[in-house]
């Protein structure tokens, strides 16, 4: 076993500290394990998604960090194949919540959401992926014709 330093937040603190008093847990280090290795495979059943896909990306940030709001709109403008539409909700005078619809490919909308979600500022991120593609063929396309006298 290895021991690491780490640097959390004051409320990101409270909060672990909160989960493990109410768990029964003897000390932060198995908490943190144990909240560790749960990510982990949260990451491993989100990669195994392959094909189309719609997604919702919610994420919290802190609006005064440096530069942050221009990163995110540069990654959205780089990416604006993906994202179909963005709510801003300010929260307080520190934080800003964004929640994104996204659709396309499993993968790009993976690597897209891995980017927000690890911006230095944005305190908290998860996305939502749901499949799109049933296994069933595509039904045509029913074009729509009239007239107009």
């Amino acid at each position: 076993m290895q021991r690491i330093t780490i640097t959390i937040e004051d409320d990101l603190l409270a909060e672990i500290d909160a989960a493990a008093e109410a768990r029964g847990y003897q000390n932060r280090s198995e908490i943190i394990r144990d909240l560790a290795r749960a990510g982990l495979q949260q990451v491993a059943e989100d990669s195994a998604q392959t094909g189309q896909c719609v997604a919702g990306l919610v994420y919290v940030y802190d609006h005064a960090a440096r530069d942050l709001s221009k990163r995110l709109v540069q990654e959205f403008h780089g990416h604006h194949d993906l994202a179909l539409a963005t709510l801003h909700v300010h929260l307080d005078d520190d934080n800003c919540m964004e929640m994104t619809a996204l659709r396309g490919s499993a993968d790009e909308v993976r690597h897209f959401a891995d980017h927000i979600i690890a911006e230095r500022g944005v305190r908290y991120g998860r996305v939502v992926m749901i499949p799109t593609t049933s296994g069933k063929p595509a039904k045509a396309v029913r074009r729509h014709v009239h007239r107009h006298d």
